[in-house]
């Protein structure tokens, strides 16, 4: 039950599950404000953030705020529906700095070093591919980038254990609400799918 509730490992969650999280939230936040976590996370002026894992945008309206007229909020979900809540949310709240983006599975489809900070909330408990995931989030993060991530309805020691398995990033703190990590060495910095084409075009030269 945990599973279907939860997306335990299930890379997102059902659209019935979605519609209730949305519900959740909304009681949620008229009564505890989800905005003081992310001032913990030293959002500046300028900067470009990635909320991995959107939902129905709670946090988006305070990004868009710490970020500012010259900085940009990339709001990423696999769920068709998060992505058409953030847009009405968008056009409601006049976010102009927001852009919703539709992921691929475990791709992003950002552009590589895209991110001076990324947060991904309430939804490590889902993917199925969690080492994938987290190269991912390194690949779009930049050098000097910051993530910061919890547990989601997972213990500590396996998100601890998946972040470190993954060989993606350092964990330099540790909070009781997240974890705070900076990017490793980066093996590559080819975007999703540019091996394939760059192996087809050889193929085609040849």
């Amino acid at each position: 039950m945990k599973v279907q509730i939860f997306g335990n490992n299930m890379d997102g969650e059902s659209d019935i599950a979605f519609r209730i999280m949305s519900l959740i939230f909304v009681i949620r936040d008229r009564f505890l404000s989800p905005w003081s976590l992310l001032d913990e996370f030293g959002i500046e002026s300028g900067q470009t953030v990635v909320d991995y894992g959107c939902g129905p945008g709670s946090y988006l309206r305070r990004a868009s705020e710490l970020v500012g007229s010259e900085g940009k909020v990339l709001a990423l979900d696999n769920n068709e529906l998060a992505i058409r809540a953030v847009r009405r949310r968008i056009k409601k709240e006049q976010l102009t700095n927001v852009t919703a983006v539709q992921a691929n599975g475990k791709r992003s489809c950002l552009p590589n070093e895209t991110a001076d900070v990324i947060y991904a909330l309430d939804m490590f408990h889902m993917v199925s591919a969690p080492v994938a995931f987290l190269q991912e989030l390194n690949r779009i993060c930049k050098d000097k980038g910051l993530l910061f991530i919890d547990n989601g309805h997972q213990s500590r020691d396996e998100a601890r254990l998946k972040l470190r398995s993954s060989g993606s990033w350092e964990i330099i703190e540790e909070k009781k609400r997240y974890l705070r990590c900076s990017p490793t060495m980066k093996p590559g910095k080819n975007p999703a799918g540019a091996l394939e084409v760059i192996s087809s075009a050889k193929r085609v030269a040849a």
